[in-house]
Formats: C-alpha cells, structure tokens, sequence
C-alpha cells in the first residue's frame, strides 16, 4: 500500500511539472511573438496616412506677434493705438466631401441613389446657408444681398477653399456674426464662416500731429528710411515689443501648444508718452488752416510750439498742399527736414554776437546812413533810401534798424564788426548750436549750412564782404525752423539753450520704464543782460514795428521777429522777369513777454508768386500765432493764471 501511495504521488508531481512546463511553454511563445510584433512594428510597419494624419496632427513652428504699444500725450490720451480688427472668410467647399462619403457608404452598390442623397445633402446644407449669407451681408457690408451666396455656391463648384468676405470689421460685428443661430448651433465646421483676426493702427484725433507721430510701413531694416517715419520709426523697437515663438498643434477647437517643444511667449510693446499736448496741437492746426485753405499760392506752412523752462515740443504742425488736390495734409515734417535762408528772423542772431562781443554797447546806438548802400558790397536797402536817406537823416539808431528790419544795418553790423575776423562771428554762430544738427526725438533733422571761409590766395581766412554782410541779415546761410525756435528759446530762457525733445517717458502698463526729460544743449548762449536787451529789441519789433498790425488782438505781449527771405527761381536769381518769387517766411518769438512760458515759430514755403504782404512773416505766420496764443489762453487756466500774475 505504501508503494502504491508513492506512486500516485509521483505521478501527480509528474503532472503538475507538466502542467507548470507547458505554461512556461506558452509564455515564451506569447513572449516571442510580442518581441518580434515589436521589432515589426519598430522597423516594418507604418500605419495609414489617413489614421495618422487625424490622430496624430502635425506640430507647426509659429510666430506670435506682440501688442504694439500706444503712443499718448503729455495728459495720457492716445494719440495712436492698436486695435484688433476681424477679418470674414469662408472656406465653400466644407462638408462637401462628408456628404460625398455619407451618400457613398449608405448606398455603395448603388451610384444613382449615391447621388440622389449626396444632392439632397447639398441642398439642405445651401438652404440653411441662404439667410445665414444674407445675415452677414447685412452685418458685414452694411447691404442685404444674395451676392455672398451665389459667391459661396459658385465657389464650392470650382473647390475654392479661401474667400474673404467684405472689410474687416470690429469686435461688434464679429459677435454679431458669431451669434446667428446657425453659427452658434452647429459652428465654423458646418458653415465654412470663420474670422481672420489682424491688428490694425488707430489715429484717434485724425490727421493731428500726425508726420509727428508718423508710421511704420515695413520691419525691414533696410526700408528704415522710407518706412519708419516719425515717433512710430524712430521708436519702433520699443513700441513693437518682442516677438514670440513656440510650436503648436492644430485640434479641431483650434490650436494647442505643444509642451514638448520649446515656447517663448510674445512681450506687448512699450507706450511712448509725448509731450504734445493734443489740445495744443488742434488749436495751431486750425489756427494755419484758417489762414490758408482756399489758397493755392503756398506749398507748405507750420508751427511748432516749445515750453520755454524745459525745451519740451507742446505742438508741432506741418502742412503741405497736395497740388493735385489742393488739400492741406501733413505729408512732410518741415518744422524738422527743411532747410532755407531764414531772412530776418537771424538777425537776432547778429544782433546777440555784437552785444555779447561788446561790439556795440546799447541798442540806441547810431549807424550812419550814408547814401542807403553798404560800402564795399551791392547791399542795398530801399527802406533807408526812402526813410532816412530821402528825408536828410544822416544815421538810424540799432534799435529802429532791428524795428523795420533793415538788412544795411545788419549788413553793417556784420562788416564793420567781423570782416577782419569773420571766424569769430562763425564761432559764434555755432556756439549757438546753429551751426550742426544735434540728437532729436525725430529721424531727418537737417544739418544747418554756414558760408566757408576762403583758404588759398590773397583773401585767406576772409570772407567776401557781399557774404558777410549777406549772412548778417539772414541769407548765405540755410537753417531748419527747429533751430530757429531752439535759438529764440535760449533767449526766453535768460541765455540757457535747452535741447528740443518729443519723448517724455517710455511706460509699461502706466509706469515709468524710462524717464526723458530735459538737456541742456548749452547753458549759456549769452548772458543775462544780454538777453535782456534783446528781449528789449524784439518786444519793440511787435509794439511798433513789422508785426505790430498782426498781433493787434492778441491776448498778452508778444516778443519776437518776423522774417522773409526769397528763394533761388530756375535760371536763377530771386525772382522772375514778371517779379514772381519764392516766399519764405516767418515769425518767431515768445510769450508772455514778461514772463516766458512758450516759444512759438511758423514758417510759410509759397509758391513762384507775385509780391504779397500774406506770404511775408508778418502776414499769414504772424497771425497763425496770434490764434494760437489766444487759443491756449482760452482753454488753459494754468496759462491765464501765469499771464495775470506777469500783468
């Protein structure tokens, strides 16, 4: 019995060593067909296009575009912004190739009742899009028309994928269109409507300022000088911000990002605050328009207002007159890339050189008349001739000759003064900053010219007396209007030259990121009596003098210069043989005279035209700043405060 029970024992451990054997077997075998469907899958197998394609989508490199920052006036109020505009397209051929693939499946032995279906299919998918369509013609174009219907039908027979529907519109109309009822039931994949979205630049004051606030056409470097204009191009790398870059997957609710990929967020664009004050600016815009719209006489004028403490640009207007249309636009900046002769208005400039150089000690000292020419030159001045000369008047005072604006007093001055040593009065001139550009907030400020002294032969180191005299009164020498103001500031400011500027800070959502602010060019121009005097010669220039006509009316006292030089006509000389001329003209000066807060320049370019007492500066400039000064006195309570308190 014992035997018997070792046996059976045996025999069931034989049994289970089997059992346990041929699962071991089995696993190998399951183990080797795992090892070897991977290394198919690994080295032999590819899925289908299709399968992969739909659940695998494609991983795209993108750019994403910052928010480009606002520029604001000195107040805070957006002078230029971005806003995001929305584009209308529709792809026609949506859900045709469902329904192709619908009708084929239900009926695939039978091609008749394929197609029967699949144009049915087509029809209820065109009566639904038919008063959509009319919808968002209505929203989109402002008309209830068939047109985008028959244009969707027409398009979805030829396979076309893209068309763009009417303008882009704002965010209203594109809610409008998101929420008709076929949108918002079965959406963009059913109807083939989506919007493109692109941000667009706003100019909410219109044409204002706008050459001063300018534009950027292109990011290509190499078109910086066509394409980046004004504060928009020369401040574009902060305004623009930082472009992002990332990977991204598209889905069917859009696109996604990619996490395993790197991503570098965009960063929104700096804001620019200006110190334009934009009330400022639609005062002396309107102030030159009144003056010359209508007229076709005159090809450009400006204005430029500057803050006299600080040097800070309050208004900067330039207007030029398309010949085609004859519309008045701002088109170019003159006040910054013109230069011309700039007449009168420089004789300020010779006038401080012999006060600072003690070469006349009062500006009641007398110059001898003569016969009304300056001797040694062909400088001749008919105001002399008949004023003084004709009435048995041996000499005029310097203040009278600066009064009627006499160029043989100035002439004189500069001859009698400098002709032994013309680099002085050069010297001088340049001290001044008249003689260079300097940094501005503005590409294009044109480089002033000054005559060049003689460096060979018996007149070296001399100047020719026509010359010398000639750039005493304001010619052989070109100046932009900005130097001019710069100049006339100095004097405002008791002899310290501030450095004109546009940009007060650079801010990050409502803080300062950099400050600007105020430089000084040069501290002192002149002295403090010397300023004084002038201040003296300029206020008796519009009391009593060439802008005292112009000027009557104006709310405070005005001192400043009027000034008009005549440009070079083809064939050269000043003027044609029917007397036509080309008028430059200006007045510049500061207010209130007592107690400075604002120097103001306007400048008039004319046409080839006949003599006329508007386009001299006088004229038409002259009362430009007579409208904008009361402008600001009745819309600035700072201002009327400082007047009272000069009064």
């Amino acid at each position: 019995m014992a035997i018997i029970r070792n046996r059976n024992g045996r025999n069931k451990r034989d049994r289970m060593g089997f059992v346990l054997y041929m699962v071991y077997i089995l696993v190998l075998i399951v183990w080797v067909v795992v090892i070897f469907k991977l290394f198919y899958i690994q080295w032999f197998w590819s899925p289908d296009e299709r399968i992969y394609d739909a659940l695998t989508p494609k991983i795209t490199k993108e750019e994403f575009v910052p928010e480009r920052g606002d520029i604001l006036d000195c107040e805070g109020r957006k002078l230029a912004l971005t806003l995001p505009r929305y584009q209308l397209c529709v792809d026609c051929t949506v859900q045709k190739k469902a329904h192709r693939q619908r009708a084929d499946s239900k009926y695939k032995k039978d091609k008749k009742a394929a197609d029967e279906m699949f144009r049915r299919l087509e029809n209820d998918w065109k009566k639904e899009m038919r008063e959509t369509c009319r919808e968002v013609s209505v929203i989109v174009t402002g008309k209830r028309s068939d047109d985008l219907y028959n244009r969707i039908c027409a398009g979805r027979e030829e396979g076309v994928q893209y068309i763009r529907i009417g303008k882009p519109v704002d965010r209203n109309a594109y809610n409008a269109v998101m929420n008709l009822d076929l949108l918002k039931k079965k959406g963009k994949n059913y109807t083939g409507l989506y919007f493109e979205s692109e941000y667009t630049r706003r100019y909410p004051y219109g044409t204002l300022a706008r050459r001063t606030i300018g534009f950027v056409r292109s990011n290509n470097i190499k078109d910086t000088k066509n394409n980046h204009i004004g504060i928009e191009g020369k401040f574009d790398y902060e305004l623009h911000g930082k472009t992002g870059v990332g990977y991204v997957r598209k889905t069917d609710n859009g696109k996604i990002r990619d996490n395993d990929s790197i991503y570098v967020e965009a960063v929104d664009g700096n804001d620019v605050r200006l110190t334009i004050n934009i009330d400022y600016q639609e005062i002396a815009d309107r102030a030159l328009r009144e003056q010359v719209e209508g007229r076709n006489d005159i090809k450009g004028v400006t204005l430029a207002l500057m803050e006299v403490r600080t040097g800070a640009i309050k208004a900067m207007v330039n207007l030029v007159r398309d010949p085609q249309t004859g519309v008045y636009e701002e088109s170019q900046n003159l006040v910054v890339g013109r230069r011309n002769e700039p007449g009168s208005v420089f004789k300020t400039v010779t006038l401080m050189s012999v006060l600072s150089d003690g070469c006349i000690k009062s500006l009641d000292e007398m110059i001898p008349v003569g016969d009304g020419t300056v001797e040694g030159t062909n400088i001749k001045d008919q105001h002399i001739k008949d004023d003084y000369v004709a009435k048995g008047k041996d000499a005029i005072s310097v203040i009278d000759g600066f009064k009627i604006s006499s160029n043989y007093v100035f002439a004189k001055l500069a001859i009698d003064n400098y002709y032994d040593d013309p680099e002085q009065f050069l010297d001088n001139i340049r001290s001044y900053k008249l003689g260079a550009a300097f940094d501005f907030d503005l590409e294009g400020l044109a480089e002033p010219g000054l005559p060049e002294l003689a460096k060979k032969g018996r007149h070296r180191d001399k100047m020719n007396p026509n010359d010398l005299g000639r750039l005493g009164f304001g010619y052989v020498s070109e100046l932009t209007p900005l130097h001019v103001l710069t100049f006339y500031n100095a004097i405002a400011n008791k002899g310290r030259m501030m450095k004109p500027y546009l940009v007060e800070a650079i801010e990050r959502n409502g803080e300062t990121v950099k400050k600007m602010g105020p430089s000084v060019l040069n501290s002192g121009i002149c002295s403090k009596a010397v300023a004084d005097t002038l201040n003296r010669a300029l206020l008796a220039v519009t009391s009593d003098g060439t802008a005292k006509w112009s000027l009557r009316g104006c709310y405070c006292n005005v001192a400043g210069k009027t000034g008009t030089s005549f440009g070079v006509v083809p064939g050269g000389g000043y003027q044609t043989e029917d007397r036509r001329k080309y008028y430059q003209s200006t007045f510049v000066g500061y207010f209130p005279a007592e107690k400075p807060e604002y120097t103001i320049i306007s400048t008039l370019y004319s046409e080839l035209s006949l003599t006329d007492s508007s386009l001299q500066g006088g004229g038409i400039p002259a009362k430009a700043v007579k409208t904008t000064i009361n402008g600001i006195f009745n819309i600035d309570p700072a201002f009327r405060e400082v007047l009272y308190k000069a009064e």
